[in-house]
């Protein structure tokens, strides 16, 4: 008997943890096992010819958010083609509602309902060797089928013995859960992994009770035996695997487990691999951030939850986060230098109206993280939110991914907003690509906040939103943007932009007299653009608003001759002379920045002194 263990993947760069523990903990009938990954970008077709190929005599499928659209047509095509053989699902979007999902998808035979290993072997076990029946696996929903007796003469009412089949939906309950230790490790080479992500737990639960989130639902936290972690983090250690990125849904909720692992992988490193956390950081105890400031240079990576920096909010979702601590816990860790740090915000939590949002997103943009993640609230089922929607007017879609639509405190019109401010947030901050002109750009506008919804406005007013654009192409239209600002942004971004070129036509009082800075200028925003291109690459070409490099050639040639500066490296000239050297053999493990130094090029100052550059 051949059983296909189907994953469909959000993209080819993740792997899916679930299917690999199926796998392992039904080692026992391996022989009878063929695992396969897809993603939901794939043509239909593709899949459905490499499952059939296999001619497989059952199909499991794991579900998620993600995918369940996806998998709910694949799954009803391919039992066209595979009408005889039983499909099963299992994973958190059919798990709570495996009856229903049932009755709407007569494709499926039945669902895993919660932690599926145990489950899944008895259910292969039962299919292999026929033994036993249905009803007796706890963490099952199924199809019963009973017959029942059919009317041929319908005046008469004589059944003549003639029956059909009819189909009665069964639930025998959640399972206990397991012992994680108990659980062979997944993976038994990485060969099939590269240039993807490796996903591991060392915990499964989670001690707080977040309302939108599942893992709330799960009280019971386990750890697995830390020898075993051990072991394991060694294995992937040995292969020198890229990254490797910990599930667990809040590592650090045991403080000698958490530090325990973060020793190994800093006393075993082997200078590649690097390990993701989610941590809350307002648990970080100065013993850990003492090994942390230690570690070397993108050893690890942190995600810490932040979603809203409101009391209220914070309060009615059931979330325990102490704001100052975890504020001290960031800036502590921003400040060694070594660790990327990503912080996450939701939009449409209760009590945070629009004004609220901004409050929030500018003290966790503060707070200076290598990514700001601004997300939006999906009401999941089997979570406290879902039972909540109702009463604080959460009206979201009713398909996957649930995404909220509008609350009693933000109108769909305001959620439209902030996911402008979030696309602009995914363009110009978190790709890391405009650091210099940032820093340049932000004095001028009120805050963070308002210079995302006003470069936002700017690519609406364009029609640049729907386009997709190269990278340069972001930079020009930056420019555009500043060119607009320098003209009197007034217009275009409201009260968010200190208008500081016609501010003294309105007060009387000079730009640089009221935000103690001179006016924005276009050429100054140009060069920064400019150094934040270098930093990144060596470029074939310069950008047209680049400033002419050729009254200085022979200059820079005598200064790399002298400092015999290799033709990978590149010096610009910027204004007034300033000389900056961008070495690419030099990056940072973080940010894969070019290293950089502001240099002395003498012909340089002397042609500037005497009026000749």
């Amino acid at each position: 008997m051949k059983i296909l263990i189907a994953a469909c993947n959000a993209k080819y760069i993740h792997s899916n943890l679930a299917v690999y523990n199926l796998k392992a903990y039904a080692k026992e009938y391996s022989e009878h096992l063929v695992l396969k990954e897809y993603t939901i970008n794939q043509q239909t077709d593709d899949i459905l010819r490499d499952i059939y190929l296999e001619q497989p005599d059952m199909v499991c499928v794991s579900c998620y958010i993600w995918n369940i659209s996806f998998v709910r047509d694949l799954m009803d095509t391919l039992r066209k083609i595979l009408p005889d053989i039983p499909f099963w699902a299992g994973g958190p979007e059919v798990s709570f509602d495996a009856e229903e999902f049932l009755e709407k998808n007569p494709a499926f035979t039945g669902v895993m309902v919660g932690e599926g290993e145990a489950t899944f072997l008895e259910l292969i076990r039962y299919y292999v060797e026929g033994k036993g029946s249905f009803s007796q696996i706890k963490g099952i929903a199924y199809r019963r089928e009973i017959c029942v007796s059919e009317e041929k003469n319908s005046q008469s009412h004589e059944q003549n013995g003639s029956f059909q089949s009819e189909s009665q939906i069964c639930h025998n309950g959640w399972r206990e859960l397991l012992d994680l230790s108990t659980v062979p490790f997944a993976y038994e080479d990485l060969s099939d992994f590269r240039n993807r992500i490796i996903y591991y737990e060392s915990s499964r639960g989670c001690p707080f009770s977040c309302s939108y989130c599942l893992s709330s639902v799960d009280k019971k936290l386990r750890f697995r035996n830390m020898e075993l972690v051990k072991k394991e983090l060694q294995f992937f250690i040995d292969r020198q695997a890229p990254q490797v990125k910990f599930v667990d849904r809040t590592f650090n909720c045991r403080h000698e487990h958490a530090m325990e692992i973060w020793r190994y992988i800093k006393e075993h490193d082997n200078g590649i691999t690097n390990f993701h956390f989610e941590i809350s950081a307002d648990l970080l105890r100065e013993e850990e951030l003492a090994l942390m400031a230690d570690m070397r240079p993108g050893l690890i990576q942190l995600e810490i939850g932040v979603q809203s920096t409101n009391p209220q909010t914070i309060k009615a979702i059931r979330r325990t986060m102490n704001l100052e601590k975890l504020k001290r816990a960031v800036a502590a860790v921003h400040s060694y230098g070594n660790i990327h740090q990503h912080l996450d915000l939701i939009a449409g939590l209760p009590y945070e109206g629009f004004e609220s949002f901004r409050n929030s997103f500018n003290e966790v943009y503060d707070m200076k993280p290598d990514q700001l993640q601004l997300g939006f609230l999906k009401v999941l089922k089997g979570s406290h939110m879902k039972e909540m929607a109702s009463e604080y007017k959460i009206r979201y879609q009713t398909k996957e991914p649930y995404e909220v639509l509008s609350t009693n405190w933000l109108t769909y019109g305001e959620i439209l907003k902030l996911k402008t401010v979030e696309s602009m947030v995914e363009v110009y901050y978190n790709s890391g690509q405009f650091q210099k002109t940032l820093e340049y750009l932000l004095p001028y506008f009120a805050d963070a906040f308002s210079f995302y919804e006003a470069i936002g406005a700017f690519y609406q007013k364009k029609g640049y939103g729907e386009i997709s654009h190269s990278r340069m192409r972001r930079y020009e239209i930056l420019l555009e943007f500043v060119w607009e600002c320098a003209e009197g942004g007034t217009e275009l971004s409201g009260d968010g932009i200190k208008d500081c070129n016609r501010i003294k036509d309105c007060t009387g009082v000079s730009a640089e007299e009221a935000w103690g800075q001179p006016p924005i200028s276009v050429e100054e925003a140009a060069e920064c653009m400019v150094f934040d291109l270098y930093l990144r690459e060596n470029l074939k070409s310069r950008p047209s608003f680049a400033g002419n490099q050729k009254p200085y050639e022979k200059a820079v040639w005598e200064y790399r001759r002298a400092n015999r500066i290799p033709k990978t490296a590149h010096i610009e000239i910027f204004r007034k002379g300033r000389a900056v050297l961008f070495d690419y053999t030099r990056r940072s493990p973080l940010t894969n920045n070019a290293y950089t130094e502001e240099i002395t090029i003498e012909n340089i100052r002397r042609g500037e002194e005497d009026g000749n550059v």
